[in-house]
């Protein structure tokens, strides 16, 4: 029986992108080629990878890595995009202006049938290409609000490690490298190749979330306008009182509007309701005490509002993906 022609994947190299993900990717795909030949004996490679560029030549990375990379010419059956060097408050429209040539190529490869994925913010690329209209995705969660900002009719998951949605796949945080490339090994050669070369490359387990890495320290506040600023400052209100009850009354009160009014504009301007902030800034608060104090668990739970250890466990570890223990341990 005539073999299956190899998968063609091309990773799209341009000025300025970040080489570990196009180094991940590539290599860990040549890790899986051998697993596969190893398991079933097949002579040729399941999956061929090319790493282009549109000038056909050498590209220089992010950080000054000179990167080889061949012509891009030909159909492939995927398309990867990784991200570029950025910074919060990164002023995109200058940042893409320069890549108006690959956003082409990457909205005339879409169009002829290829699927295409990105890596950590080559998202916004994406976006920019009119991909992400209508689709669910992700980035890095430190830039996910941008996404959102830049992109409004994009459906922004922050905390998604990999979300697919018909022909495209965006991936979170720069590691989210080899997560899409186990998601492709998986789908390509099946699970147990995919498991094999997981353990080869000494990988954990597929995450399926960003959240338990989140920092809101970390996240640039949105430009300041008369519509962010009032749920900012309810935010910063309730920050300020984790250990107090919640009521809507007092907190409608110390703003002077009514609880109606109070909880359809945060509603409008965050898409969540009072208690959710709360409940948001109560666990970034015990984030921090358990990676930073050696504080119980429960005088924790106590500090930030709470007196019931196993309900803020729950919540904990439906809003981050882990408990607060083994928040701690890892």
């Amino acid at each position: 029986m005539k073999p299956s022609p190899p998968l063609r994947i091309a990773l799209l190299a341009y000025d300025g992108c970040m080489g570990i993900e196009i180094f991940g990717i590539t290599d860990l795909l040549l890790v899986a080629n051998h697993v596969a030949h190893a398991m079933r004996r097949s002579k040729s490679p399941a999956i061929e990878v090319h790493v282009v560029s549109l000038q056909g030549r050498s590209i220089t990375a992010a950080g000054g890595i000179t990167l080889g990379a061949q012509l891009a010419r030909g159909k492939f059956d995927w398309l990867i995009v990784p991200g570029l060097e950025v910074v919060q408050g990164t002023q995109w429209p200058a940042k893409l202006a320069r890549l108006q040539p690959e956003l082409a190529y990457i909205q005339r490869s879409f169009a002829r049938g290829t699927q295409i994925a990105s890596v950590c913010v080559g998202s916004f690329l994406l976006g920019e290409a009119g991909l992400l209209q209508g689709r669910h995705a992700t980035t890095a969660w430190i830039m996910a609000r941008e996404l959102a900002a830049r992109y409004p009719q994009a459906k922004v998951n922050p905390h998604a490690v990999l979300l697919e949605d018909g022909a495209i796949i965006t991936s979170g945080a720069i590691t989210s490298t080899f997560d899409l490339a186990l998601h492709l090994i998986k789908r390509t050669l099946g699970a147990e190749v995919a498991s094999a070369t997981a353990r080869i490359a000494l990988l954990p387990k597929p995450r399926s979330s960003q959240a338990q890495y989140a920092d809101a320290q970390l996240i640039a506040p949105p430009p300041s306008s008369s519509t962010t600023s009032f749920a900012s400052s309810v935010a910063q209100w309730l920050e300020k009182r984790l250990q107090e009850p919640y009521s809507l009354a007092r907190l409608a009160q110390a703003f002077h509007v009514s609880p109606r009014t109070l909880m359809r504009r945060v509603k409008l301007e965050t898409g969540h309701s009072p208690l959710t902030l709360l409940q948001q800034a109560r666990i970034q608060e015990a984030k921090r005490l358990l990676t930073h104090t050696r504080w119980s668990i429960a005088k924790i739970v106590e500090t930030v509002g709470y007196t019931d250890i196993a309900t803020f466990s729950r919540l904990f570890a439906r809003e981050v993906g882990e408990t607060p223990a083994r928040y701690r341990a890892r």
